[in-house]
């Protein structure tokens, strides 16, 4: 679990990486990416995996032989 402080710290060392040119858009955008992947790690740790087969299924794409 991340605290305060090592959100924080994770936080600035982001925005530190970004380009001097860098706007609001981007900020947003690198919290969001990695508000994402670790939400996807978490389910994975979880065991809340989709197996492919089941993924490509949904969009209708045939199994391969």
């Amino acid at each position: 679990m991340t605290t305060p402080a090592n959100l924080k710290q994770q936080a600035h060392q982001l925005i530190d990486q970004l380009p001097d040119n860098a706007t609001w858009e981007d900020v947003v955008y690198e919290l969001a990416l990695r508000r994402s992947i670790e939400k996807g790690l978490a389910q994975a740790d979880a065991g809340l995996l989709v197996p492919v087969e089941d993924l490509l299924n949904s969009f209708g794409v045939p199994k391969s032989i």
